[in-house]
């Protein structure tokens, strides 16, 4: 009997796997951030330029990762990549911030997580 599928009941052939990964597979398509961690990104984006520390991005969506690169002049090495690689979610988190050196910054699985690295730190203003 069979299911429509052309796979058999009891067929050890049959594999079932998510649907997004099956489509990026079938049509080959390359890595890409979702809309809400692009919001994400680009809040703390303009944050980042409302306090002139970052000047311009970049985006590169390639068939392995995605990445949004910061500048502080657009002629210069990125100062920081964050990073979606789907190959690391199981085991190291996604999402990754990798600074000028190429030093991992922090990784994790949650992007708001990981972005957390750029919050402003609490200084001890003597008057």
């Amino acid at each position: 009997m069979t299911d429509g599928s052309g796979a058999e009941e009891g067929d050890a052939s049959a594999i079932l796997i998510p649907l997004a990964e099956a489509r990026r597979e079938r049509l080959d398509l390359p890595v890409a951030f979702d809309r809400r961690e692009l919001d994400m990104i680009l809040r703390l984006y303009g944050r980042m330029v409302a306090a002139n520390e970052w000047r311009d991005y970049a985006i590169d969506h390639l068939s392995d990762r995605a990445v949004f690169s910061v500048f502080r002049r657009a002629h210069d090495v990125p100062l920081y990549q964050i990073v979606k690689d789907p190959r690391l979610a199981r085991r190291q988190g996604a999402f990754a911030v990798i600074a000028a050196g190429g030093r991992i910054m922090k990784r994790g699985h949650e992007l708001a997580r990981v972005l957390g690295i750029f919050d402003s730190k609490l200084k001890l203003v003597k008057a």
